[in-house]
């Protein structure tokens, strides 16, 4: 009975997720005329019509392309910083680690709204406002101290032995890092990356206060949304979820531990 239980619930929580999932994709591929029909549809008739009206609006391809980017170069920050800190944080034992991490996590408290003002005039000084850059430093600043003790945990279940033993063969302490720990810790990696990539591709506040010109696809997307027609809503929908799935599947290999091992050569 509780096996039973557990699976309808299962059912139910997946159906509450999917389901609107489903009806975005209904009117993301219907045509124009049929997504104003009532009842609406529960399949759709598979026209890139609502699809081409969203990406040949004005603003949305540079919108998208500012998003792509400022995703992309936020995950590749936030690894080269978050990789040699995890690492120290889990292989380091010293008075207070508990605390550190805690302080880590603790710099997340302070809300955005506060900090807006001041991180703006900051950017318009270095030259950085409304710019790819500022924003995917942003968007590091906001992942970073979540994504060192994710990597953090995943170093720590690495065995102490499997590098010690590496350095016996003869690599020294860098060489075994990156033929050994990093082999074994690629899904937790994978994972921490996915984490920020997706945070920086959906996040919308600190883009709102530091674009002006120049906005990622959820800024604009938000900010017309009241008065955007119902194709417009609906593409966009699928434009800010479907990222989410699509990377998820191009790394799902290094998240599921398929794939790397150590290796000393």
């Amino acid at each position: 009975m509780r096996r039973v239980l557990g699976y309808a619930a299962a059912a139910l929580l997946a159906g509450w997720i999917l389901v609107p999932i489903w009806f975005v994709v209904v009117g993301a591929f219907s045509s124009v005329a049929r997504i104003y029909d009532y009842p609406r549809p529960p399949v759709p008739d598979w026209s890139l019509e609502t699809m081409t009206f969203f990406v040949t609006s004005a603003g949305v391809p540079q919108a998208l392309l500012s998003s792509v980017l400022v995703a992309v170069i936020t995950g590749v920050l936030t690894m080269l910083l978050a990789a040699p800190a995890g690492y120290a944080v889990a292989r380091h034992v010293f008075r207070g680690a508990d605390a550190y991490r805690l302080t880590i996590l603790s710099t997340r408290a302070f809300p955005v709204v506060v900090l807006s003002i001041p991180l703006a005039v900051f950017f318009l000084q270095w030259g950085v406002y409304d710019s790819v850059w500022g924003v995917a430093f942003m968007h590091t600043a906001l992942a970073l101290p979540f994504v060192v003790l994710m990597v953090s945990t995943v170093f720590a279940g690495v065995p102490v032995d499997l590098e010690e033993a590496a350095q016996v063969f003869g690599c020294s302490r860098f060489t075994a890092f990156r033929r050994v720990v990093v082999p074994i810790a690629a899904p937790g990696i994978a994972g921490a990356a996915t984490f920020a990539v997706l945070l920086s591709y959906n996040e919308v506040f600190a883009a709102s206060i530091l674009t002006l010109q120049e906005p990622t696809l959820p800024v604009f997307v938000l900010s017309g949304l009241t008065q955007a027609p119902l194709p417009f809503r609906y593409a966009g929908a699928l434009f800010l979820l479907a990222p989410a799935f699509l990377f998820i599947l191009l790394i799902r290999k290094q998240i599921l531990g398929v794939g790397g091992r150590p290796t000393l050569r």
